[in-house]
């Protein structure tokens, strides 16, 4: 099996990927703009071959790339980034391949849209928030007339909360729409609820064969707007309520043979059309794992190995890997070097010793939403996940 991983140098645990695919006897061949020297060993070791493009936005030079493959090793059976920002290239590349293990063109634009996506939720029984393809001012002020302030804006094929925004009134309202970015923006009613994810390694059939759950703070978008510190966990279970809705909303999208991360609210106040408290809503279909060191964190949460499970999908379409029955909290906590905290480092590793499973200084490129260090612990609860993460972010 001729396997195509495109960036596989980046984000950085990604090589763990090709490693497992290694493992289970897959030639893996990647793609990637940085130099061979500068690839980590791991990764060097997994790939039978590196082809490196000057710019990766060069659809011509990923072409030339894969073509490249494919002439030398024959057919190509996978292309995939498992990255949010490389997904339509993906498909591009697939459909121009005749690739048929992963999505289409036509087919990708549905996992992208913010705004198609809504049909899809509603096939599989999950409310949304209304939401507005916004064209002009006049028809957003009608949408606004429907759903009332606030809401929230942003681009309909967006990654994570880049350039998203909350309108409470209509003086927000005048000054986005004086300096309306040139993309297509949408507008949702807002909705008041925790961030919680059902992340899933998916079959052929889009049958579960990992599943784990993660709870995210209230708004990356503040996070990201206002610098704030970026702390979340996964849990060591999940809601009945939201397996069933998580499995709904992949089935619904044809979410077949992918690494998925699937948003939802969990109500803190009752929304009419939508639900009580307590009841999940639908958020976001991203088609692809979580991000950051998230895979990393769910296995110090399930005791597995998610990048084994993935890459047993690609070999076998089944799982191998078993359950361990051995679960925790995993708990992150991110600092910005424009803060003064009043934990040294040293104090973090003092206090919690074992319990602090890795550490790293974050890629500059991640900065806006993360920071610039993570701090990522077991915990036995939810309890002491939240007292971990107030020990690291307190600030001076």
């Amino acid at each position: 099996m001729n396997f195509i991983f495109i960036s596989p140098q980046f984000p950085p645990i990604y090589w763990s990927f090709c490693d497992r695919l290694k493992r289970n006897g897959v030639n893996v061949l990647g793609i990637g703009d940085s130099p061979y020297d500068a690839l980590a060993d791991g990764l060097k070791g997994a790939l039978t071959e590196y082809y490196r493009v000057e710019n990766m936005e060069d659809y011509d030079q990923m072409f030339r790339a894969v073509a490249f493959f494919s002439f030398k090793y024959g057919k190509i059976d996978w292309i995939e980034s498992n990255n949010e920002y490389w997904l339509e290239q993906d498909a591009r590349l697939r459909t121009d391949f005749n690739v048929t293990t992963g999505v289409n063109l036509k087919e990708v634009k549905c996992f992208k849209s913010k705004f198609g996506m809504k049909e899809f939720y509603k096939r599989a029984g999950v409310p949304t928030a209304r939401c507005h393809k916004i064209t002009t001012r006049e028809a957003a002020r009608e949408f606004i007339a429907l759903v009332g302030y606030p809401v929230i804006v942003k681009p309909d094929n967006g990654v994570g909360a880049v350039a998203t925004y909350k309108l409470e009134n209509d003086g927000d309202f005048d000054a986005f729409f004086d300096d309306l970015p040139g993309v297509q923006y949408v507008m949702e009613e807002f909705v008041t609820g925790d961030i919680y994810s059902y992340d899933a390694i998916t079959d052929s059939k889009c049958e579960p064969l990992f599943e784990s759950m993660t709870a995210w703070p209230p708004s990356i978008m503040d996070i990201v707007n206002e610098k704030l510190d970026l702390a979340y966990y996964v849990e060591d279970s999940m809601p009945d309520s939201l397996r069933r809705l998580g499995r709904a909303t992949a089935k619904s999208f044809g979410a077949r043979s992918r690494f998925i991360h699937l948003e939802f609210f969990k109500l803190t106040k009752a929304k009419p059309g939508l639900g009580e408290v307590g009841d999940f809503v639908g958020l976001e279909v991203n088609m692809r794992p979580a991000g950051s060191y998230t895979p990393d964190m769910m296995n110090f949460a399930h005791s597995t190995d998610v990048y084994e499970i993935w890459a047993e999908m690609v070999a076998y379409d089944r799982r191998v890997l078993p359950e361990s029955g051995d679960d925790h909290f995993s708990v992150t906590a991110d600092r910005r070097d424009i803060y003064r905290y009043v934990h040294t480092n040293e104090e973090i590793f003092s206090r919690y010793g074992e319990k602090i499973v890795k550490y790293e200084r974050l890629p500059a490129i991640w900065e806006d939403q993360m920071g610039n260090e993570t701090f990522i612990a077991q915990a036995a609860g939810r309890e002491e996940a939240e007292e971990f993460i107030r020990f690291v972010q307190e600030r001076a």
